[in-house]
């Protein structure tokens, strides 16, 4: 070869070398303000920084390589137009911009942002100067020829005893630190601890320093990598596959005031129907129509609570989506008003797959109206999944969902279903585990293929299911389910784990994958009691069905060949024990429900980590299988077959063991007793715990009187309780109640003051009033001035009072001495 070609050719390798380097900003040359809280800086190789102050503690970062246009400002993480979004953020009350000589300084109420002009790197700051946040590399990139898009990634230093939450539902250690971790949505049965991806696509997460808070919520569907100071200690780093590299930090300090902040930015779902928070039992699955029956009627007569049944996809023609099965279920509105009759609603699962069939309706109308998703090329995109060969909807594109919505009337307004569940939406197909690269997306108006979609394929189903529940459920309020979503996909649907298997490890797992579900806004969570494959025994059953009453989406579901899995499946005394802990869930529902409206109003998560609990005692960060439900409860599950007790961290502060009503000091390591017939249970002292009589579903009865556990504090507590009557929409116009309960305890006296707040009138008339822990005897009681005689006692330190609904104080007046020593 001659040299001139040598020459040629070595340099033709030198430039496609480079062009597959990392590629860094380079200097600031310019900064702009653009909008009155959007600042723009560009850097001299054509860089782009587009900083905006979204409120007052929450600033968002878009990076654009040189010579990228900024794409729309579209999220569908974000509530859209056409969504309510009472929780948007309110725009910073205080902003201050200035140039210095090295850098650029922006400042809100509560951040200070500095951008660094040699480097485009940033910092985040609170007004003490203390640095919460700093890059390390900050904002690269890597140019991919097959795709044509840019890798984008970015780096931020780990400071010194950093850890690290969120992400949804990986299977791993609570703390992320020293982990690598990958957003991909993935069918991934019989997954085991560690497996990554799952079926979900959070890419949120919490960092922890030194007491203090904040959030990374990086906004980007494409195929996401996240580095928690796996590859280099120093360094945590956040990335994708394509588009930009836009990314949300959102300031604490406490971690509770991030999970709020991130949930009522991506949006807090609406409140649920009341029985949606009660028990659900499933299998893979319950056909013809008789057995489904025989399980409804086996529920019944043990005496065990159940409001929800549930068809997989026997129930269907062929597995033909929206269709039944003319032998197994030759009347599905019979079926469906009987079941009613005896208080159970029905939720029917629903595929994305529709089969190919020219015969068939759904199939006709997709085709006829373009509604399948294609290949690059034009052909439309052909998998298999249940049915056969099928074609898939493009969900990214609003005709589309709106046509899947109107695929309802047939199952909801005409048959009476109550609910559906979707499944398989990843997307998964059998021949290759999800779709090829090549698919088009109309991705509302930004056309995409499937490496930019396939993370929100599940969410996008999901929502336009929930719109069609919405509409032919009404007046009813909606109830879905799905597999796979993605950042803000909690406003459509609730969750659950996916396909677990029946272990003792499972059952660990489960506990941690929904307390990182609930924290990554994904408060209505739960997973398959007992496990979906495999046949547990009866302990690990009660166990499970212990934890899952402290769930909030309570839900036995297994696979029909490993076995049955009824509550009574495994003899006694197991069916009893579940019966006694399912019970206990329907007692609990007063609280269920107040701590899910906080969710839905506050963005406040149903489950805590302990972290969350006390962020400031380091004995936290490491901790995962105690966790806080609601305000007032700490619940920690057995996960050891044969075990009679556990030993757990008790958050500092004074608690109740539920049981027995010890009194016991946290900040340290507590023996819980619990055979099976407990799960350790503590009460937070000062606490007002609400619960109702027992019921067989929600609705059979009127609840004629709530009883008020009332646990003694020396010192000051505050506790609320919300009613809507659980059912419609009346809540949304006012129709609704808010009692604020406030307990002041000293060793001399006890005050019980209530302050309500709507007009909603429940439908009991009185509380019973039970007082436990007090430091000595009742001398007198009065409730609002008129003085009370004690009723009857649950045991000898439980004295109780029946008390008018409507009461503004109580006064006890202590005399004598009790025991109250703390253990």
């Amino acid at each position: 070869m001659p040299n001139f070609l040598q020459e040629n050719n070595y340099m033709l390798n030198d430039l496609a070398a480079h062009g597959q380097r990392e590629q860094r900003p380079g200097p600031v040359a310019h900064a702009a303000q653009t909008t009155d809280f959007s600042f723009t800086f560009t850097t001299q190789n054509g860089t782009r920084l587009l900083l905006h102050a979204v409120a007052d503690g929450i600033l968002r970062f878009r990076y654009l390589p040189p010579g990228a246009p900024a794409e729309p400002d579209f999220s569908y993480a974000l509530p859209g137009p056409d969504e309510p979004y009472p929780t948007r953020p309110s725009v910073p009350t205080f902003l201050n911009f200035k140039e210095e000589a090295d850098q650029y300084r922006l400042a809100t109420a509560q951040l200070v942002c500095v951008v660094e002009k040699a480097t485009l790197r940033t910092r985040v700051l609170d007004h003490a100067g203390t640095v919460l946040s700093a890059d390390e590399k900050g904002f690269h990139w890597r140019y991919d020829d097959d795709t044509g898009n840019d890798h984008v990634q970015l780096s931020h230093h780990v400071p010194a005893g950093a850890a690290y939450y969120g992400l949804g539902d990986k299977p791993t250690s609570l703390n992320l630190r020293g982990q690598r971790l990958v957003n991909w949505g993935s069918d991934t049965y019989g997954y085991e601890r560690g497996r990554d991806p799952l079926y979900k696509n959070i890419p949120f997460y919490y960092v922890l320093h030194q007491g203090r808070a904040h959030g990374i919520f990086f906004d980007n569907t494409f195929k996401a990598h996240f580095d928690f100071a796996a590859e280099r200690p120093d360094a945590t780093s956040f990335g994708a596959e394509g588009g930009e590299l836009n990314y949300y930090f959102i300031a604490g300090p406490a971690l509770l005031d991030v999970a709020e902040a991130y949930t009522c930015l991506t949006g807090p779902p609406p409140l649920p129907p009341l029985w949606a928070l009660g028990y659900h039992q499933c299998k893979w699955s319950y056909f013809p129509d008789s057995n489904l029956r025989e399980i409804a009627q086996g529920l019944r007569a043990r005496r065990i609570p159940c409001d929800a049944m549930y068809l997989d996809i026997d129930y269907m023609d062929g597995y033909r989506c929206f269709t039944w099965h003319p032998e197994h279920f030759p009347e599905p509105r019979r079926l469906v008003r009987e079941l009613a009759e005896d208080g159970f609603k029905l939720v029917v699962i629903i595929d994305p797959g529709i089969k190919i069939d020219p015969d068939y309706a759904v199939y006709q109308e997709g085709v006829e109206n373009d509604y399948f998703c294609r290949r690059a090329d034009g052909p439309l995109m052909r998998g298999s999944v249940w049915p056969g060969p099928c074609h898939f909807p493009d969900y990214t594109r609003p005709e589309v969902r709106a046509w899947w919505a109107g695929l309802f009337e047939g199952l909801m307004q005409d048959v009476g279903v109550r609910g559906i569940w979707t499944d398989m939406n990843e997307p998964a197909v059998f021949e290759r585990g999800t779709f090829p690269d090549d698919v088009r997306f109309g991705y509302d108006g930004q056309p995409g293929s499937h490496r930019k979609a396939h993370n929100i394929y599940g969410m996008q189903m999901a929502r336009a299911t929930a719109a069609g529940a919405a509409r032919f459920g009404h007046p009813n309020r909606p109830f879905a389910i799905t597999r796979s979503t993605y950042a803000g996909g909690q406003r459509h649907a609730c969750v659950w784990t996916g396909d677990n298997v029946a272990t003792w490890e499972h059952l660990a797992l489960a506990n941690v994958q929904c307390q990182r579900l609930s924290i990554s806004g994904f408060s209505f969570a739960g997973s398959d009691i007992g496990g979906f494959i495999g046949t547990p025994g009866g302990e690990l059953y009660a166990r499970w069905v212990a934890l899952g009453a402290f769930h909030p989406f309570f839900r036995t579901h297994s696979s029909g060949d490993h076995g049955d899995q009824e509550p009574w499946s495994f003899g006694e005394p197991f069916t009893s024990l579940a019966r006694q802990f399912i019970e206990l869930r329907y007692q609990l529902l007063p609280y269920v429900y107040t701590a899910f409206w906080q969710y839905s109003t506050r963005g406040t998560p149903m489950l805590r980590p302990l972290t969350f609990l006390d962020q400031h005692d380091p004995e936290t960060y490491l901790r995962q299988a105690e966790f806080g439900f609601g305000d007032n409860l700490l619940v920690c599950p057995v996960t050891q077959a044969g075990a009679e007790g556990r030993w757990l961290y008790l958050p500092r502060g004074e608690w109740y063991y539920y049981w027995d009503d010890a009194p016991t000091a946290g900040g340290r390591e507590v023996w819980a007793a619990a055979d099976l017939t407990r799960i350790p249970l503590y009460v937070r002292a000062g606490a007002v715990l609400p619960m109702q009589p027992v019921l067989q579903y929600v609705g059979e009865k009127p609840v004629e009187e709530l009883t008020l556990h009332v646990y003694f504090k020396n010192g000051t507590h505050q506790s609320v309780l919300y009613d809507d009557g659980g059912e419609g929409y009346g809540y949304q116009q006012g129709q609704q109640s808010v009692r604020r309960f406030t307990v002041v305890g000293d060793e001399n006296s006890l005050l019980i003051s209530q302050e309500i707040e709507g007009d909603y009138q429940p439908s009991y008339a009185t509380y019973r009033v039970v007082m436990h822990g007090l430091p000595a005897a009742i001398g007198t009681a009065t409730a609002d001035g008129q003085p009370q005689v004690l009723v009857e006692y649950f045991a000898p330190a439980a004295p109780t009072l029946v008390i008018a609904v409507n009461f503004e104080e109580i006064c006890i007046e202590l005399t004598g001495s009790n025991s109250h020593d703390l253990k």
